[in-house]
């Protein structure tokens, strides 16, 4: 009787992973060749605005403005702020877009906050009519604003224009900050409250650090809406001296139509304040926009 020997065991290769594509790690040079035209595009006016700014009225006068600079001079600067009143003008509207920007952003936190963490009744609806009133045209509004603040008293003067500013923008701060509160961790709150915590620590301590990064940009925004409005400090206000720095330069096209390089002068120094905020808040401006869309 013979025995058969078992099969010999075939030894089989483990199977290979599929290979991978390389990925690629910088942009196409395409993106560049395309994107390079459309900035110098962009730079372009703000080029010819700066030189224009820095020449001499003779200069502008004798050669055009189109023409290549043969002066440098700050007289255009000087003229702008003396005898235009800039200096003034860009006073006023720092000051009214200081508190402006900060009492939005305080009572649009509390807001937020209120609306987020706490049983509200209608607290959706109430959200929803704040918003509201970012969707009206401003246009059929300047009449009623204006009567409104001649009734309260404050008409021609700095506190109707901050009151009118904050009462536009703050559905629009509530809203976005509402978003960022709510999606807050719920462990937080409940390892605040196990703590003893109050409500106004915890706005103090939990929800103001959280919030920072759209805190920032909020205020990124709401410095440019403010420091370039325009039509209602036209609607509120009358006497020159109060004007903020874009009614400022209506009047300074009014006075120096003529001269080229006073007004050059006047937009850059109306653009430079909006400019450096934005800088300043950049890091902060673009993780604030960031926050959540990984989610």
């Amino acid at each position: 009787m013979t025995t058969s020997a078992p099969p010999a065991s075939v030894a089989t290769a483990p199977a290979q992973p599929p290979a991978r594509r390389p990925r690629r790690t910088g942009r196409s040079p395409w993106f560049h060749v395309v994107m390079v035209p459309f900035t110098v595009l962009w730079l372009l006016p703000l080029a010819f605005i700066v030189v224009l700014a820095f020449r001499s009225f003779d200069d502008v006068a004798s050669r055009g403005i189109g023409a290549l600079p043969a002066s440098f001079t700050l007289d255009a600067f000087t003229e702008a702020v003396t005898r235009g009143d800039l200096g003034r003008a860009l006073l006023n509207s720092g000051i009214v877009t200081v508190i402006t920007v900060v009492l939005s952003l305080v009572l649009a936190s509390w807001a937020a906050f209120a609306l987020a963490r706490f049983r509200i009744p209608f607290r959706r609806t109430v959200l929803l009519v704040m918003l509201a009133g970012n969707l009206l045209p401003p246009q059929i509004l300047l009449v009623p604003v204006s009567r409104i603040t001649q009734s309260l008293g404050l008409y021609d003067s700095l506190a109707a224009l901050v009151v009118v500013q904050v009462g536009f923008g703050l559905g629009f701060y509530t809203f976005v900050l509402h978003g960022f509160v709510r999606n807050l961790p719920q462990e937080v709150f409940e390892a605040a409250l196990i703590d003893g915590a109050g409500t106004l620590r915890t706005y103090r301590s939990i929800v103001l650090p959280l919030t920072r990064p759209a805190l920032a940009a909020l205020a990124a925004l709401a410095t440019t809406w403010v420091f370039n409005d325009l039509i209602w400090a036209m609607t509120v206000l009358r006497t020159e001296t109060r004007f903020p720095i874009t009614a400022a330069l209506l009047n300074l096209q009014g006075g120096y139509s003529t001269s080229w390089n006073v007004l050059a002068a006047g937009c850059l120094l109306a653009a430079l304040p909006t400019a450096l905020v934005f800088f300043a808040f950049q890091k902060h401006f673009v993780s604030g926009l960031l926050v959540g869309s990984d989610k």
